[in-house]
């Protein structure tokens, strides 16, 4: 998985949580943990993750409470992990915003799949294709993996994130300062030579010639574009 896919895990157990960070980690993500409402709220902002695996009985408060609160600003993948297999409360998460309902005992492989199915479903809902390709180069938006001509690239979040926004609007331009907002936020949406420099390393690692480039081309005072 190109780089470390940033997964939060609520749970109150903390056996569950080290089986959980084991079985991530082994796949290449990087997990955060909480054990609470109140630290799943600080990590939400503090970690930024690209997924959340949630429990829903916590003890500071019913984990269901938190996942309209994500949504009131966030598509996040939410997939609830609970003993509670009644159909009603499956309901209730569900209709709260939760991408996907797992229950306890559960196994790794099945959890995975779902992990894969969320990300795929909010690249979707997007609008975005999960799988962009440009000549040899293939990105997989869903296991955020770039592999060029069949081998793996090691790329840098910065970089990876760059290409993820060119990869969801594969075809056309996309400014400067969207780009800048999207990676680094709204504050840094001016800072154009830090851009650059970060599309140079980009194309260094996708042997790219910015004279005559097969897949980031520089629209010259607009921003860039992925060949497709």
């Amino acid at each position: 998985m190109n780089e470390s896919l940033r997964v939060l895990i609520v749970d109150d157990e903390p056996q569950i949580r080290r089986f959980l960070r084991v079985s991530l980690s082994a796949e290449g993500m990087q997990v955060f943990e909480a054990a609470s409402l109140a630290e799943a709220r600080s990590a939400l902002r503090a970690d930024k993750p690209d997924l959340m695996i949630l429990d829903l009985g916590l003890p500071d408060g019913d984990g269901l409470e938190l996942i309209p609160q994500v949504r009131e600003s966030s598509s996040l993948p939410i997939i609830v992990l609970s003993v509670r297999d009644d159909e009603a409360g499956k309901v209730r998460a569900l209709d709260a915003g939760a991408d996907d309902y797992l229950t306890k005992p559960f196994g790794t492989g099945e959890l995975l799949a779902r992990i894969r199915a969320a990300l795929r479903h909010r690249l979707l809902a997007s609008g975005a294709q999960p799988i962009v390709e440009s000549g040899e180069l293939k990105i997989d938006l869903s296991l955020r993996r770039v592999t060029l001509a069949g081998v793996e690239l090691k790329l840098s979040r910065k970089e990876y994130a760059i290409l993820a926004v060119l990869a969801k609007h594969a075809g056309r331009v996309v400014t400067q300062p969207q780009i800048l907002r999207d990676v680094w936020g709204k504050v840094h949406e001016d800072d154009t030579q830090y851009l650059r420099v970060y599309v140079g390393q980009l194309r260094h690692k996708l042997g790219d010639d910015a004279a005559a480039p097969r897949y980031l081309l520089t629209e010259p005072g607009v921003g860039y574009r992925l060949k497709v």
